[in-house]
């Protein structure tokens, strides 16, 4: 398997592209640490797929990304009881929307804290370990919004912005260590958060469901087609590959040709 012999921590990993990621690298071999909130059954019940999937290790931490010392317990905890990782996939992400002249300053602390200074912090703590090893790769999972804008997200887009020129200066810094740090910014994903907003703006609008997804979800993508969390997860298990090795300072569009208009 792939990543046999490998560990990977991915954030925001209990659901939708974080736990796409954690499956397939779990089925590749890797010991993986997933992180993030939900009902405590469930989790233990994904935690345990992962572990039978992979056949080694596999462990939950609850860590609240938009608290710093929380992240170092994280990591300490992964490098205790699984090894320090060898593959960071920054995946974490909250969202608001709102006009910045009614935008609540606590929400923008809370979106650049877990969106943008949780990828600082979880990338700092597991670098040592990589350079030692001379290997590691980091995926940051950034947006179309790391690219373009759109009206009333303006935390979410100063983030992502601020993911894709991070993971450039960390991949220069990097360069001649074995590391790789790279950016996928997708367009819409579906997943049951994207799923539930459906309803509310069917309502909101007067909209039928076909209206809401093809009208409003998917106005800006060419291809009418949400991206999935499995095509996100099969491109980062691309970026671990060592034919990948050479792609790194690089923010990577997945978003059915939004980007490109």
């Amino acid at each position: 398997m792939l990543l046999e012999g490998k560990c990977a921590l991915v954030t925001g990993s209990t659901s939708g592209i974080g736990l796409a990621i954690a499956r397939l690298f779990a089925a590749e071999g890797a010991a993986v640490m997933i992180n993030g909130f939900g009902d405590r059954d469930e989790i233990e019940a994904i935690r345990a797929e992962l572990e039978q999937a992979s056949g080694t290790t596999a462990i939950h931490d609850g860590a609240d990304l938009g608290d710093a010392a929380a992240i170092d317990a994280m990591i300490a905890r992964c490098t205790a009881e699984i090894g320090s990782p060898d593959i960071l996939v920054n995946n974490a992400g909250i969202q608001f929307v709102s006009p910045i002249v009614d935008f609540p300053p606590e929400k923008w602390d809370a979106i650049i804290a877990i969106n943008l200074t949780a990828v600082f912090h979880t990338t700092r703590l597991a670098l040592p370990a990589m350079r030692a090893r001379r290997w590691g790769r980091i995926i940051n999972t950034a947006s179309a919004h790391s690219l373009v804008a759109s009206p009333n997200k303006s935390a979410y887009v100063a983030a992502k912005h601020g993911v894709a020129g991070f993971a450039k200066s960390v991949a220069l810094e990097t360069a001649q260590d074995g590391i790789t740090v790279n950016c996928i910014s997708p367009g819409y994903v579906w997943t049951g958060l994207v799923e539930a907003q459906i309803p509310d703006t069917m309502k909101a609008r007067g909209l039928t469901r076909d209206q809401v997804i093809n009208d409003v979800l998917l106005a800006a993508q060419p291809t009418k087609q949400f991206v999935t969390p499995e095509q996100v997860a099969a491109f980062a298990l691309f970026l671990t590959r060592d034919e990948a090795a050479a792609i790194t300072g690089a923010n990577l569009s997945m978003d059915g040709g939004w980007t490109a208009q």
